[in-house]
Parts: C-alpha cells; sequence; structure tokens
C-alpha cells in the first residue's frame, strides 16, 4: 500500500532477508539466509492460522441457522476477507517484496499488489461496517431491527467490496499516469497521496474511532440507568453496574485496541513517507503491513470467539460431530 512511493522512485529500500533486488533493472535475485527460512515459517503459520480461523466463521454461518442474523452477515463478508488475505497475501509475501513490485510489472506482482489492496481496505471496511451495525444494536436498540436488516446488510456488504475494487482499480490508473509523467503529477499525486489513503484507512479508521467511543459513552450511561433504576441502594446492584461496565469497557477496548496497535503503525509509515520528513525504509513499511494484515488472525478471535454460540458450533465442526448427523439447527448455547 505504499502508494507513496509510486510518485517517489529515490526513496526506494532494496534491504530483504531472502532477496537482493536490482530496482534499475528490476530484477529479483535469491540472497537465502537462516533469517529468510525464520521469515517463511512465521509468514506460513501465520497464513494457516488465519485461514484455519476464518474458515470456522465461514462454516459456523453458513451452517448453523442460528447464525443466519443481518450481525452475523456482517461477520460472514470480514471472514471472507480476512480468509484470502492468510490464502493469497501471506504466499505472495513471501515470493514479492512489495518495494519491488511498486515498480516491476511481472504478473505475480501485479497480483500481490491488488490483493494486498482489496482485501487489506475490504476487511477494514467491513470492520467499518460492524462498528455501524454495532452502533444502531446498543445507541438505538429501539428502531435497530428497522434500520438494520438483511437488505441494508447486503447492500453495505455491495458497497464495501465495490468500494475496495474501486480503490485497487484508481491505485493503478495513478501508477499508470505517474508513468506517463515527466514529472510528478497533480492527478497521480491526488490519487497516490490523499483519495486511496483516505478512504482505505483514515476514514474508517476516523469512523470506527468516533462509533466505539460513543457507543462506549452510551453503554456506560445505561449500566447506570439499570443500577440507579433497580437497585439504588445495594452493594450487588452497584456490582452489577460497575460489571457491566467493566465488560463494555473490556470488549470496546480490545476492539479499537486491536485494531489501532495493527494498522496504527502503518499508517503513520505512510503519512511520514507522503510528507517526506523520514525517508521509511521499504522492508520496515513491508513489516509494518504485515503487522496489519495481521488483524486478519485477531478479527475472528474477537468477532467470533467471545460469543458462546460461535463457541459451540466451532467444538460441533472440530470434534466432526457435524459430519455425524444434521445440526444445523440445534440450539446454539
Amino acid at each position: 500500500m505504499a502508494a507513496g512511493d509510486l510518485v517517489n522512485h529515490t526513496r526506494v529500500d532494496s534491504t530483504h532477508p531472502c532477496y537482493e533486488m536490482n530496482m534499475v533493472s528490476l530484477t529479483l535475485t535469491d540472497s537465502p539466509s537462516s533469517n529468510c527460512v525464520l521469515l517463511h515459517v512465521f509468514l506460513g503459520f501465520m497464513s494457516a492460522a488465519i485461514v484455519c480461523g476464518n474458515l470456522l466463521v465461514l462454516i459456523s454461518i453458513v451452517y448453523f441457522r442460528q447464525l443466519h442474523t443481518p450481525t452475523n452477515f456482517l461477520i460472514l463478508s470480514l471472514a471472507v476477507s480476512d480468509l484470502l488475505v492468510g490464502f493469497l497475501v501471506f504466499p505472495l509475501s513471501t515470493k514479492f517484496p512489495m518495494n519491488f513490485c511498486m515498480y516491476s510489472r511481472d504478473v505475480f506482482c501485479n497480483l500481490r499488489v491488488t490483493f494486498d489492496l482489496a482485501l487489506s481496505t475490504a476487511s477494514i471496511l467491513n470492520l467499518c461496517c460492524i462498528s455501524i451495525d454495532r452502533y444502531y444494536a446498543v445507541c438505538q436498540p429501539l428502531t435497530y431491527t428497522t434500520k438494520i436488516n438483511t437488505n441494508v446488510i447486503v447492500v453495505m456488504i455491495m458497497l464495501t467490496w465495490s468500494t475496495a475494487v474501486l480503490i485497487t482499480v484508481m491505485f493503478f490508473i495513478a501508477r499508470m499516469i505517474s508513468e506517463n509523467c515527466q514529472e510528478n503529477c497533480f492527478v497521480s499525486i491526488l490519487l497516490s497521496n490523499a483519495l486511496i489513503p483516505v478512504f482505505s484507512f483514515y476514514l474508517p479508521m476516523v469512523t470506527m474511532v468516533c462509533i466505539y467511543l460513543k457507543i462506549l459513552i452510551v453503554a456506560q450511561k445505561q449500566a447506570r440507568s439499570i443500577h440507579n433504576t433497580h437497585s439504588q441502594s445495594t452493594k450487588a446492584g452497584t456490582a452489577a453496574a460497575k460489571t457491566g461496565e467493566g465488560k463494555a469497557t473490556r470488549t470496546l477496548a480490545i476492539v479499537m485496541g486491536a485494531f489501532l496497535v495493527c494498522w496504527l503503525p502503518v499508517i503513520l509509515c505512510f503519512m511520514i513517507d507522503i510528507l517526506n520528513s523520514l525517508t521509511v525504509p521499504g522492508a520496515t513499511f513491508e513489516t509494518l503491513f504485515w503487522i496489519g494484515l495481521f488483524n486478519s488472525l485477531l478479527n475472528p478471535l474477537i468477532y467470533a470467539f467471545f460469543y458462546s454460540w460461535f463457541r459451540s458450533a466451532f467444538r460441533l465442526i472440530l470434534t466432526g460431530k457435524i459430519f455425524k448427523r444434521n445440526f444445523s439447527n440445534s440450539k446454539l448455547h
């Protein structure tokens, strides 16, 4: 996603534990090392973990009818994008470095850049849609079922994937424009340094932060209201209210903490690169990008494993019971 490098060819770093990159002739030469072996093992493990975790979510939602809800359809869309990150992005990352692929026109390099941008954008936008769903569920519970239904969720999912594809197309248009310009072009700079990062990162991030802060405030008010109404002077009531507030705080802290820890470093790195205040090595940017993609492993843990009905579904799948009899209509606890 280092679209900023698109208009600044002088800031490319060729350091990589597995390859030597000639950025003039755009050739890639194998340079194996012990660090290279460790990198391949780590990325291979990450790829398998992401695929398996999100595959469990996919099978659970598709198989068990109890999980056929609008909210879970958003989680299904998120699981699809995250599964593809593990299945496509990580394997391509081990073979084709990002800072090399930003300039190479190799078919596999173009595939890597396409999957990187489209799937990471889809994953972030799916997270944003889930935050919107949670906002209406917590902050407007009386109108939630009328505002958030299956048709609305389908539209949200279609917009998410369409936006991800559109941003990817915009990136390649910006790269083509840059190649045909003698000097930096305004359109290319606008697309690569402004529009693409805004819709891929900044806008979804700000939206999620604002929404979850609002949810946290409302959840705390609701907990205090329940405490004041039902047990104004009892210790049990005070404990229950504090427990409710604590649970809401912990859940939202995990959601936003995981997202920000994974994606904020690469976002800040990209901003530094655009502002030209500090040269960011390509290997550093790629490492931070992998950390961002690590969110694809945390997502099924956060949005699925924390719910008891998903845990029940996982147990039935992992023990193979769904292959012995029909559990699709079973009541998950």
